[in-house]
Order: structure tokens, then C-alpha cells, then sequence
């Protein structure tokens, strides 16, 4: 029976029946001992099973989108403005999720002593983050540039925080594997496109037990924060709400700022009528919260909707799919700052500015499959010195907030291959109505039949 519910409905169950468990302990004065030890567990595993895969997410996903490019000279023109495109709708959608959460300043509005107790429960090694923090201040001004690249792979690859050096390395041999012989590079190839493919299916099975763990990760977070305050549960669920509403203003700035800006600066469709063409995609990527998953559908639209050939389309979408995630990105830097803030740490210019960097990166081997994102924000935070477990403040509504960030998604790449569709003279002047099942009513169909 539990099957025949959508995922997402069962986490948002989880997250209720958390929060009233939770809420009961606390207002009851239930001894909060079986919550931490038999309840805070099935969070713990959860967090730990997404930080597991997220190293050979990343390897696996970015080697495999750089070597789908096909060669080298397919960068000069279509795949340069593609891939120019991606990455600085990617940068205004972190800078523009800076800017929100530094001025909303969501988190703030936690008392005092529940930031000590966050910071407790989140960070017990905060003797040995100083010194980290002085040895980085200390460090020449190329140090960043010199940590990036890996002194062992293998290294690297053992600890999330030097994800930096484990995609350089990724960008690296994707590139390797352009220049190489097709027949050698094929079987490199197809192993890391398996393995992508096994990784994609272990996330299915960690997201499986995810309504369990939001579930402890709820209860077990109101139990050990609130405490002998009540009040301050509430101050925290409050905050929550005020992060949510500052993702989703942002998500929203996204699609009618940014996407209808470049629609109308790069080709003759009407903001309206892309977003009407396009709604098919829009509800399945809601739905699914996967813009992999989406692609078949989009592509669809772009071709027999908007008019985009299939020699763009089929080079821009799927490229974007990997390494678009301009929804993903706004969310992981609204989120870094919140839970910093509700940590009570100052983030300085410069760890804001690796916000910017990482994200941009994790964006590109953030694999299009529900969870993704949760796991490269805890490759955000922990590249900034933010405790990575601090992803337990806001698992609650991420769920919800992955439906929507997906739409961002979605719509950024059909808006990315229609614009550059249109520098190429792949665009009609106007939009295409063919018989589209996904869209056109039996009415417009025959119409189109006529013509």
C-alpha cells in the first residue's frame, strides 16, 4: 500500500508525523533519551548514506557529460555559446540567492542559545575549525587555485571537502578522452556511464528510506533543540518558513526575470507562449523532481513547439541536463547561508565567494535525479567550513523545494537551447503548432493536419 503513494507525499508525511512526534515529546515531557538513541540513528544514516555516494556521483556524472560533447571542435561554436550560457545563468542564480538570503537574513532570527545548541550538536570539532579557519588566513592569495588541484586523487576522493580537486580531475579526463582514440576511450567511457547509471540507482534506494529520515532528522532535531523551551522550536519552524519563502521568491525571480530577459533579448518568442509550449515539461519535472527523467518530454516540446531542429536540441538539452541546475544552484547557496547564519557563523566575502565557485561546479556533476542537490550542498558546506550535518536544519522542505528548483531547471534549458537555436538560424520567426499529444487540444490537432 505504501508503494502506491508518490515519494514526495510520503515525505511530507514523514516530516508532519516528525514534527508532531516531536512537538508531543517536548509539550508531554517525555524523556527525550529514546528519541536520541533509537529515532536520531535512521537520520544519521541517511545523511551518511548521501554523503557516501557523493563522491563517485560527482567522478562518474561530470566524466561522462564532458566525453558525451563527442569531440573538441564541437566546443568551438554551438558547444562554446552552450556551455558560456549554462555557466552564467548558473553564476546570476547564486549571486542572486546571495543577495536574497544576505538581506532576508532567514536564519537571524534564531535566539542565541539555540544557535549554541545547533552549533553543539552540529560541531563538535570547533578547536580544530580555527585552526583551519587561521591556516587558510594565513595562506597566499593563490592558495584556493593550488588547492584545487589534487596532490592524490585517491585522497581527495576519501574526504567531501576536496570535492573541488576530485571535479578538476573529472574535467580533466573527460577532456583526455576527447582527444584519445574512440575505440580506446570507449571502454573508460562506457564504465563510467555504467557506473553513473549504478549510482543514479543507489540514490533511488537511498531516497526510499528519505521519508524515514526526514522523520528522525525532524523529531530528533525539535526534541534536542527546543529542550526545556518550547518557543524555541517554534522560532526554528518560523525560520524554516522564512528560508522556504526566500528559495521560492528566487526560484520565481529565475523564470520571470532572468528566462523571459533572455527570450526576449535572443529570440521572437513571447515569454507566455514558452511557458505555455513548455508547461508539459514544467509538471513533469514537478513531479519528479528530475530533469533526467523530464528530458525525452522537453526535447519533444523544443523540437515541435518552439521549432528548435534536432541538431541543437539534442547537443543543448541533454548537455544541460547535466550541468544546469540553475534552480539547484540558488537553493544551495540560500541554504549555505542559513544554516550558517542559524549557526551563528559569520561567513566572510571570500567563503561567500567559494559559495559561488562550488556551486557552479557541483552544478555541473549534479546528476538530474531527486537528492542530488542535497548531496552537493553538503559539498558547499563542508568546502566552507560549515558542518555538513547541518543539512538536518533544512531535509524538512527540501523535498518540496527539489519539485520546484526542477521546474527552474527544466525551463533554463529549453530557454538556453532556444537562444542559442537563434543565434544559429535554427529558429523560426515564430512558434510551430504541430499535433503535440502533451499539449494541443483534438481541435488544434485537425487544424494542424489541414496546413
Amino acid at each position: 500500500m505504501l508503494k502506491k503513494i508518490p515519494l514526495h507525499t510520503q515525505i511530507i508525511v514523514g516530516l508532519v508525523l516528525g514534527l508532531i512526534v516531536g512537538l508531543v515529546i517536548i509539550q508531554f515531557g517525555f524523556s527525550p533519551d529514546f528519541t536520541v538513541h533509537y529515532i536520531k540513528p535512521i537520520g544519521t544514516i541517511f545523511i551518511n548514506a548521501l554523503k557516501m555516494i557523493a563522491v563517485p556521483l560527482v567522478l562518474a556524472s561530470l566524466i561522462v557529460g564532458v566525453a558525451n560533447l563527442g569531440d573538441i571542435s564541437k566546443l568551438s561554436r554551438i558547444g562554446g555559446k552552450t556551455i558560456l550560457a549554462y555557466l552564467l545563468t548558473t553564476v546570476i542564480a547564486i549571486t542572486m540567492g546571495l543577495l536574497l538570503v544576505n538581506f532576508f537574513k532567514p536564519g537571524n532570527q534564531l535566539p542565541q542559545d539555540t544557535r549554541d545548541k545547533l552549533m553543539a550538536q552540529f560541531d563538535s570539532q570547533a578547536g580544530s575549525k580555527a585552526d583551519t579557519a587561521a591556516a587558510i588566513r594565513d595562506a597566499g592569495p593563490l592558495q584556493p587555485i593550488v588547492d584545487i588541484v589534487p596532490e592524490n586523487l585517491f585522497a581527495a576522493a576519501a574526504d567531501n571537502g576536496s570535492m573541488l580537486q576530485v571535479v578538476f580531475f573529472a574535467i580533466i579526463a573527460g577532456i583526455a578522452l576527447l582527444q584519445i582514440p574512440k575505440d580506446k576511450a570507449k571502454t573508460f567511457t562506457d564504465f563510467f556511464d555504467a557506473l553513473n547509471d549504478v549510482i543514479i540507482k543507489i540514490v533511488e534506494y537511498i531516497m526510499m528510506i528519505a521519508p524515514y529520515g526526514v522523520f528522525a532528522l525532524m523529531a530528533s532535531l525539535i526534541v534536542e533543540i527546543a529542550g526545556d523551551n518550547p518557543d524555541s522550536a517554534v522560532e526554528l519552524l518560523l525560520a524554516l518558513l522564512k528560508y522556504t519563502l526566500v528559495v521560492m521568491g528566487g526560484l520565481v525571480l529565475i523564470i520571470v526575470g532572468v528566462y523571459s530577459i533572455m527570450l526576449k533579448s535572443f529570440t521572437k518568442i513571447p515569454f507566455g507562449e514558452f511557458l505555455k509550449a513548455l508547461r508539459p515539461a514544467m509538471l513533469l519535472g514537478f513531479s519528479t523532481s528530475s530533469s533526467s527523467a523530464t528530458l525525452p518530454v522537453t526535447m519533444k516540446l523544443v523540437e515541435e513547439e518552439l521549432g528548435v531542429s534536432e541538431e541543437v536540441s539534442s547537443f543543448v538539452l541533454p548537455l544541460g541536463a547535466t550541468i544546469n541546475m540553475n534552480g539547484t544552484s540558488l537553493y544551495q547557496a540560500v541554504a549555505a547561508v542559513f544554516i550558517a547564519q542559524a549557526l551563528g557563523m559569520d561567513l566572510t566575502l571570500s567563503q561567500q565567494l567559494t559559495i559561488v565557485l562550488t556551486a557552479t561546479l557541483a552544478a555541473i556533476g549534479s546528476a538530474g535525479v531527486p537528492g542530488a542537490g542535497l548531496i552537493m550542498l553538503i559539498i558547499v558546506l563542508e568546502a566552507i567550513g560549515v558542518p555538513g550535518a547541518g543539512v538536518a536544519l533544512i531535509i524538512a522542505p527540501d523535498r518540496i523545494l527539489d519539485m520546484f528548483r526542477t521546474v527552474v531547471n527544466v525551463t533554463g534549458d529549453a530557454t538556453v537551447c532556444c537562444v542559442v537555436a537563434s543565434t544559429e538560424g535554427e529558429l523560426p520567426d515564430g512558434l510551430i503548432r504541430q499535433s503535440n499529444p502533451f499539449t494541443n487540444t483534438e481541435a488544434e490537432v485537425v487544424e494542424a493536419q489541414k496546413d
